[in-house]
């Protein structure tokens, strides 16, 4: 009955289920929320899957589900309810917003996050030791520091225009450093807060009308979503393009320093293994990516008529031509 029952509430509840084994009763249930549908969260969460199964839990012994809700707190605490409701073993969570959201929102089901940006300064985890929670996950922060830093070794920077979203517990994290940055660095910053898609035109303008040396996109939905726009218009001014988004640079960015999305997911897989053979989700601590991209595109230099310094392209990691 409780087999029935639970087959049923997935069949009502959730639109994107992979089919599990003949006998659910002695398989697994994960279920995975993506903050919004990028192309980032995507390739972890194909990453995670594939990094399972070669953990040994395929569909024959766990059952993977996965929504995609849209991108507001309403939505993504609906998804985690419809996951407690349906019995999830383990819940993992792919960027802040949805990993607070299923924090605030679980029932003793254990969670697993990727691509969280800072999640000691966004309330994710107590410290990097352990969450101080029923959850574990991955870091996605890497220094904003080295990419301003490169950012200036190419063109030098007075002003630096941000787009952000106040909302957004991990873009906000990225400002906060970035003001940091600034006042050590003299570099006088224009920030604007984006919480949608409607609202970029304006903050475009206004970053334009300020006329700054170089624009900082951070991790927030509306810039994600329009990134390639935002590069699009600033590339008509000739203002470069900075951001540490997964695959910003191949989206037309001067440079970005980007944590691999890839590995998100793989260590994520390591994690729910590890979960679902026993360990306490507690006693893991929070994992820091270690593939990180310095890019830098030099068809994008050329289209701003900027000269990239040999250091520069020595420290890069990738270099796109």
């Amino acid at each position: 009955m409780k087999t029935l029952v639970r087959s049923i509430l997935l069949l009502l509840l959730l639109c994107a289920v992979i089919p599990a084994a003949d006998s659910r009763a002695a398989g697994k249930l994960v279920a995975a929320l993506l903050t919004c549908d990028l192309p980032r969260y995507r390739d972890a969460h194909k990453a995670f899957v594939k990094a399972l199964v070669q953990k040994g839990y395929d569909q024959s012994n766990v059952e993977v589900i996965t929504q995609t809700p849209n991108p507001d707190l309403i939505s993504w605490s609906n998804s985690v309810r419809k996951f407690n409701a349906i019995g999830a073993d383990v819940i993992v969570t792919y960027g802040t917003s949805a990993t607070l959201a299923a924090l605030r929102e679980v029932q003793d089901i254990p969670v697993v996050f990727a691509d969280v940006y800072g999640p000691v300064e966004t309330g994710v985890a107590r410290n990097m030791a352990s969450s101080g929670r029923n959850s574990a996950g991955v870091s996605s922060k890497v220094p904003l520091v080295t990419l301003i830093k490169t950012a200036t070794e190419v063109k030098p920077i007075r002003t630096l225009g941000i787009i952000s979203a106040n909302r957004e517990e991990g873009a906000l994290v990225q400002l906060k450093e970035a003001r940091k940055i600034a006042a050590q660095s003299g570099i006088v910053l224009v920030e604007t807060n984006v919480g949608s898609v409607g609202a970029l035109d304006g903050a475009l303008a206004t970053l334009y009308a300020t006329r700054v040396d170089c624009v900082y996109v951070t991790e927030c939905t509306a810039g994600s979503r329009s990134f390639e726009k935002i590069v699009h218009r600033c590339n008509e001014l000739k203002i470069p393009v900075i951001s540490q988004m997964p695959g910003a640079a191949h989206k037309g960015a001067l440079i970005s320093l980007e944590a691999d999305p890839v590995e998100q997911g793989q260590l994520a897989a390591e994690y729910v293994a590890r979960i679902l053979s026993g360990k306490k989700a507690s006693q893991l601590p929070v994992v820091t990516p270690r593939r990180v991209d310095l890019i830098v595109n030099l068809k994008a230099a050329r289209m701003l008529d900027l000269n990239v310094p040999f250091p520069v392209l020595s420290a890069a990691t990738r270099v796109l031509k």
